[in-house]
C-alpha cells in the first residue's frame, strides 16, 4: 500500500477548518472562509459531535467517533463528511472493504471530493478493482482541475499538494489500465488499454519523478508493449538509485539485454549506461509548442450592445425584452414592481417561513419597523430607520432583476452603489429579508441594519456587479473592491455571451470576410459544442465560480479569444448548508 500518497488527504482532511460560504455572495477569493460550516448546527450536541471527528486521535479512535455520530445523527446534512471521516481511518487501519463502502456513501452525497477520490482510488487499484480505480482516478483529476484549493490548505501550498494528487491518481490510473490490459487476449482492445496505461503513467512520472514505483511500473508498461529500449530506460534509472525496487529493475534489464544483444557483444554494464542517457536526454528534452497562441482583443473591441441593433434588430428587441438586459437598469417609475403604495413597510422582528410550496410572514412579539417603501415627489425611495433612530430616506437609483424577485439600490455622493437589505418578492407580493433566506447563519448580510455601515458586503461594484453587468473592470488593476471598479454596459450584454464583436462588426461595415472558429467571438452557439455552450452561460450562472483578475484589471471578461474563461469552483464542502438538500443535492 502507498501510505505516503494515500494519507495526503487524511492529514489534510483533520486540519480543515470547513469554511462556510455565503451562497449569495459573488465568488471570490477575498469572500472565503466567512464562518465554519459547524456554526451552522443548530443542535450544540450534534455540533460538538461533529467538531470530535476533526480533533486528531488515532485511527481506532477517529473511527469510533465517526460511527458513533452516524448512528446518533442519521439525519444530519454532514454525513458526507462523517461517512469520509470513517472512509480514512479504515483505511489506515488497513480495512479496505468497509472503508470502500463508507468512501462510497460519503461520494453518494458529495462526489466532487478529489480528496478523497484520490486515496479512494489507491486502495482500489492495491485491490485490482480496475473499472471503479479507472472512474474514481479520472473523477479526481477532473475535479482538481475544476475547483480551487481546499480552505484547509494555503494558497502558496496548494500547487504541490495538487501535483503530487494529481501523481497518485495517474499512477493508480496507469496500474488498473495495465491489469486490464494483462486480463485481456492481445488484440486492439489490449493495444488501447496499454496506450492509455502508458500516457497515465507518464503523465504521473512528469508530476513526481521522484517516485521509482511510477517509473517501474511504466517500465512494466513499456515492456508488455513491446517497447524494449522505453522500458530499458525506465528501469536503468531505478538500477542506478539502489533502491529496494532495484533487484526487480535489474531482473527486467537483463532479459531485455538477453533480447536485445543475444551474443553479449555489448557488455551490460554499456547497455545500461546507454538506456540510462536515453532517458536523460528524453527527460531534459525540451517540449514542443503545439498549442496556437490565442487570440487578443483590445478594450475597444467591445462595442456594446447598441451596435449590434442596426444588424440584427429582431434579435436586438427580444434580448432588450430579456432578463439579461434588465438585470441592472437606472431607475425609470415603469421599472419598478415592487409595492411602494400598500404593503410597503418591513419589520424586523418577523419571521418568514416557507413550507408546503407556500411564503408567509409570521409577525414577531417584539417587532419593530425598520423600513417603509415610499413614493415622494414622483421619486421611488427607501426610507429606513437607522442606529440613530432616526429616519433616513435613500432614492432608487437603480432597479435589479425583474423576474422572480426585484432589488433596489442606491447611488452615493461618492459614486458607490450600494443595495438595499429589502426586496421584493414577486411571486408572494412581499418584501423579504433576501440575503438572511439564503445566506449562511451569522453572516453579515443577513442583519439588514448592518447596511447603514455601506461597507463592502452591501456594495454592488464588488458583490452583485460581476454577474449583472457587462464587461466589470478595476481600473487600477486590482480585484473586487468598493471603489475604482467600472462596467461597460448595465445588464447582461451580447458581448457577454458571444464575445467581443469589434472584429465582426469592422467586417460587416467593410464588407469584408474572414473566417473563424464557431467558438470565437462573436460566438455562433448553433454550432458550438454542449461544453462551450454551458461554459459560457456558466460564468454567471456557475454559483461556485471563482473569478480571477485579468492582467488589465478585468473581473468578469477577457481580452482572449477565449473570453468567457473557465474559472475554478469553490469546493462544494465548503458552501452553506442552505445550498443543499441534506442528500446533497444543490437547492
Amino acid at each position: 500500500m502507498r501510505k505516503s500518497l494515500c494519507l495526503i488527504g487524511l492529514l489534510l482532511n483533520f486540519a480543515t477548518p470547513f469554511a462556510g460560504q455565503d451562497i449569495d455572495s459573488a465568488p471570490l477569493v477575498e469572500k472565503r472562509s466567512v464562518a465554519t460550516i459547524a456554526d451552522q448546527i443548530s443542535d450544540s450536541t450534534e455540533r460538538s459531535a461533529f467538531l470530535d471527528l476533526f480533533r486528531h486521535a488515532s485511527p481506532t479512535e477517529m473511527l469510533t467517533r465517526a460511527e458513533a455520530f452516524l448512528t446518533r445523527f442519521p439525519q444530519s446534512a454532514f454525513l458526507a463528511q462523517a461517512y469520509e471521516v470513517a472512509a480514512r481511518a479504515s483505511f489506515d487501519l488497513e480495512k479496505y472493504a468497509s472503508g470502500l463502502e463508507y468512501a462510497r456513501q460519503s461520494l453518494a452525497i458529495l462526489p466532487e471530493n478529489p480528496l478523497l477520490l484520490v486515496p479512494v482510488a489507491d486502495v482500489e487499484a492495491q485491490r485490482h478493482l480496475n473499472e471503479a480505480t479507472i472512474a474514481h482516478a479520472d473523477e479526481a483529476l477532473h475535479d482538481l482541475q475544476s475547483f480551487a484549493a481546499p480552505s484547509s490548505v494555503r494558497d502558496q501550498e496548494w500547487p504541490d499538494v495538487k501535483r503530487k494528487l494529481e501523481a497518485s491518481a495517474s499512477f493508480s490510473k496507469g496500474r488498473a489500465l495495465l491489469q486490464l490490459a494483462l486480463d485481456t487476449p492481445p488484440g486492439d482492445r489490449r493495444s488501447e488499454d496499454l496506450r492509455a496505461s502508458e500516457l497515465a503513467l507518464a503523465r504521473a512520472q512528469e508530476l513526481n519523478a521522484a517516485d521509482i514505483e511510477i517509473t517501474y511500473i511504466l517500465g512494466l508498461v513499456q515492456l508488455t508493449s513491446g517497447k524494449a529500449s522505453a522500458a530499458a530506460s525506465s528501469f536503468s534509472a531505478i538500477y542506478r538509485s539502489g533502491g529496494e525496487v532495484a533487484p526487480k529493475a535489474q531482473q527486467n534489464l537483463q532479459a531485455i539485454y538477453k533480447l536485445l544483444y543475444p551474443r553479449a557483444d555489448v557488455p551490460f554494464e554499456t547497455f545500461v549506461q546507454q538506456a540510462e542517457d536515453r532517458q536523460r536526454i528524453t527527460t531534459l528534452k525540451p517540449k514542443q509548442a503545439v498549442d496556437r497562441p490565442p487570440a487578443i482583443h483590445s478594450e475597444s473591441s467591445y462595442y456594446g450592445s447598441v451596435t449590434c441593433r442596426g444588424c440584427h434588430a429582431e434579435i436586438y428587441q427580444r434580448w432588450a425584452d430579456s432578463g439579461m438586459a434588465k438585470m441592472l437598469r437606472p431607475y425609470a417609475p415603469e421599472n419598478v414592481l415592487g409595492d411602494f403604495k400598500t404593503n410597503n413597510e418591513f419589520y424586523l422582528g418577523d419571521e418568514d417561513e416557507y413550507r408546503n410550496g407556500k411564503f408567509s410572514v409570521k409577525p414577531g412579539p417584539h417587532r419593530t419597523l425598520f423600513a417603509r417603501m415610499v413614493i415622494r415627489g414622483n421619486r421611488h425611495c427607501f426610507d429606513m430607520r437607522q442606529s440613530d433612530r432616526q429616519w433616513h430616506s435613500y432614492p432608487v437609483d437603480y432597479t435589479i432583476g425583474s423576474k422572480f424577485e426585484q432589488a433596489y439600490a442606491t447611488k452615493l455622493p461618492n459614486g458607490e452603489i450600494h443595495v438595499f437589505p429589502i426586496q421584493y418578492n414577486l411571486l408572494q407580493k412581499k418584501w423579504v429579508n433576501f440575503w438572511k433566506v439564503i445566506d449562511g447563519p451569522g453572516s453579515e448580510r443577513a442583519d439588514p441594519r448592518t447596511w447603514e455601515k455601506l461597507d463592502g458586503s452591501t456594495s454592488y461594484q464588488a458583490v452583485c456587479a460581476v454577474c449583472h453587468t457587462s464587461q466589470l473592470r478595476n481600473m487600477l488593476g486590482r480585484g473586487f473592491e468598493v471603489n475604482h471598479l467600472e462596467f461597460k454596459e448595465p445588464g447582461i450584454d451580447c458581448e457577454m455571451c458571444h464575445g467581443p464583436s469589434g472584429d465582426h462588426v469592422l467586417e460587416a461595415t467593410m464588407g469584408g470576410y474572414y473566417s473563424q472558429s464557431p467558438e470565437s467571438p462573436p460566438v455562433n452557439f448553433e454550432q458550438i459544442d454542449n461544453r462551450k455552450f454551458v461554459a459560457i452561460c456558466a460564468q454567471c450562472h456557475m454559483q461556485s465560480a471563482i473569478r480571477g483578475v485579468g492582467s488589465s484589471g478585468e473581473l468578469n471578461y477577457s481580452h482572449f479569444d477565449d473570453f468567457f474563461g473557465n474559472p475554478v469552483r469553490e469546493p462544494f464542502g465548503e458552501f452553506s448548508r442552505k445550498g443543499f438538500y441534506k442528500d446533497g443535492r444543490f437547492r
